[in-house]
């Protein structure tokens, strides 16, 4: 927001941001920034892991140093905050587990797909406002490609989930059970694809905000457990003893 002043202040959505009424200082925000972030990172290295300690010193790289500018300069930027938005679940996953494996990657592919039918179909109704700001968005620039990439990952979701149970990370009830909620959501996408309208837009954006915990829910319920794994030698080097301790009273 510290770069972005100038720019939030001609937009309905952003005007009223304390940075742009002005009522905190550009100083404070950025040492109240740097007071988060620099702890966080090392609160992160130092009691989790240097692995996810490492990610989230890279995710504020990538919003702050790359996702943030692009904003004003190609509509990439919505790849680039996919990727920033997929981050912090992996984080999670290393934080518990130590490794970036496929669990990881596959929690990840789920975040940022799902990203884009959220987004996509917000920034549809808010085309004038990124207009005015001067925010390269796909909604403005690229209409039709903004309902199709919205709709292609609404359909990816279905692809990820059947992935879960071939990597070993979900039983097999769990691309089953999840599957009429990704059809809903990629039906959603699909009108908003044909319709074009405000109407469709806003019926999937409000989807998405029940589809991911929902999603993610059945995706905990239906988890392998990690002494299943352990039976079965599937677990990775190192967490054995992680199950071994789990079996002691």
């Amino acid at each position: 927001q510290f770069f972005e002043v100038p720019f939030d202040s001609n937009m309905n959505r952003t005007k009223n941001r304390p940075l742009v009424r002005g009522q905190i200082s550009p100083l404070l925000a950025v040492c109240f920034a740097a007071s988060c972030g620099i702890p966080g990172v090392a609160l992160l290295t130092l009691a989790v892991n240097p692995l996810t300690g490492a990610l989230g010193a890279f995710n504020i790289f990538l919003y702050t140093c790359c996702y943030t500018p692009l904003k004003r300069m190609s509509i990439a930027n919505t790849w680039v905050g996919a990727v920033v938005g997929a981050i912090p679940p992996i984080m999670g996953w290393t934080a518990a587990t130590g490794s970036l494996d496929a669990g990881a990657l596959l929690l990840g592919g789920i975040l940022y797909s799902w990203q884009f039918p959220h987004f996509n179909a917000l920034s549809w109704g808010l085309r004038e406002d990124y207009s005015r700001g001067g925010y390269c968005m796909m909604s403005v620039t690229h209409p039709g490609l903004c309902r199709r990439v919205a709709l292609r990952h609404c359909l990816a979701l279905i692809g990820l989930s059947a992935v879960a149970p071939v990597l070993n990370i979900t039983t097999w009830t769990f691309p089953i059970i999840s599957l009429p909620i990704n059809l809903y959501i990629s039906y959603l996408g699909f009108r908003f694809y044909r319709d074009a309208d405000r109407s469709s837009s806003r019926k999937l954006f409000f989807c998405s905000l029940w589809h991911l915990p929902m999603l993610l829910l059945v995706m905990f319920t239906c988890k392998k457990s990690v002494l299943e794994k352990e039976d079965k030698g599937d677990l990775p080097r190192g967490s054995h003893e992680a199950a071994m301790e789990m079996r002691l009273p």
